[in-house]
């Protein structure tokens, strides 16, 4: 079992920024999800996780090694696909992999071309093998990302927003792609897209203004609302009188009309029906408005 420990974890940036704020989480094997608006801090989570930045305060350690102290203690077992994935031009996907494969310690050549060719057919990469990376379409980058991330049989591999952008179909390719992985290691997903954590995380961690807001399994955070959401559908007009007088933690247009979601343990007023929570109520009672 691999454990990553994050202890009162906080960056602050040159210019002021304070990006992360004593963020304490614990991971072991599995899907992870890390979920957040844009600038919540994710990705600074992210970076200092996989050692591209170091924090300015608290301790990180993977399976009971310092890593901020000593980085290599996890670079030799970390897959990671960041927010922004470069890709060389005129480089096709297999001598891509091939080369990645290098850089990571995989010298000896049957096993580099073993790991690679079942990476390439992992990801549904393989009949696309010799054409340049550049020229794929935006899933099929991702995919080759994740291929590069699994390279040399990582214990823990981190994915940074790697559905924005895609179509449906895509995306739920990536998604697949990503439960397949298995149990065997630490999967963080760090997204803003409520439905990727629910239909793949067994825990998750809700990030905000670079603090953890709330933690647990998804489905436990859901049940944890039963009974205490309502909906109600009004004009623009009312949208004003109703967020003064409730608890209103989002609202939807549909059809021309803007359907309220309301926290509260008892009906609200008429008018108001009882409704199933989602994760997505679960985000927006836990941030901050």
């Amino acid at each position: 079992m691999n454990e990553l420990q994050i202890e009162n974890l906080s960056k602050i940036y040159a210019n002021g920024t304070k990006a992360l704020n004593n963020v304490s989480l614990k991971i072991t094997n599995g899907m992870f999800g890390l979920l957040g608006a844009n600038g919540a801090g994710k990705s600074s989570l992210m970076r200092t996780i996989a050692t591209l930045q170091e924090p300015s305060e608290g301790a990180i350690t993977f399976n009971n090694l310092d890593i901020i102290n000593k980085p290599d203690h996890i670079r030799k077992h970390l897959g990671y696909l960041p927010q922004q994935f470069g890709v060389y031009p005129k480089v096709s996907a297999e001598k891509m992999l091939n080369h990645i494969a290098v850089l990571k310690g995989v010298i000896n050549d049957k096993d580099r071309k073993e790991q690679v060719d079942a990476l390439l057919h992992q990801t549904n990469l393989y009949q696309h093998r010799k054409k340049d990376v550049h020229s794929y379409s935006g899933g099929m980058k991702q995919r080759f990302g994740i291929a590069q991330a699994l390279l040399a049989n990582p214990k823990l591999v981190i994915v940074d927003e790697p559905t924005a952008g895609l179509d449906p179909e895509e995306r739920n390719r990536f998604l697949n792609l990503l439960s397949e992985i298995g149990e065997n290691v630490i999967v963080i997903l760090s997204t803003h897209i409520v439905e990727d954590v629910y239909g793949l995380c067994s825990k998750m961690a809700i990030l905000d203004k670079g603090e953890i807001v709330k933690e647990g399994n998804p489905l436990e955070l859901v049940a944890s609302l039963e009974n205490q959401i309502w909906t109600k559908t009004i004009s623009k007009t009312e949208i004003e009188k109703h967020v003064n007088s409730y608890n209103v933690i989002s609202t939807k247009l549909i059809s021309g009309k803007t359907q309220l979601r309301v926290l509260s343990e008892t009906k609200p007023s008429e008018g108001f029906e009882s409704a199933k929570p989602n994760l997505e109520d679960v985000y927006f009672t836990s941030t901050v408005k």
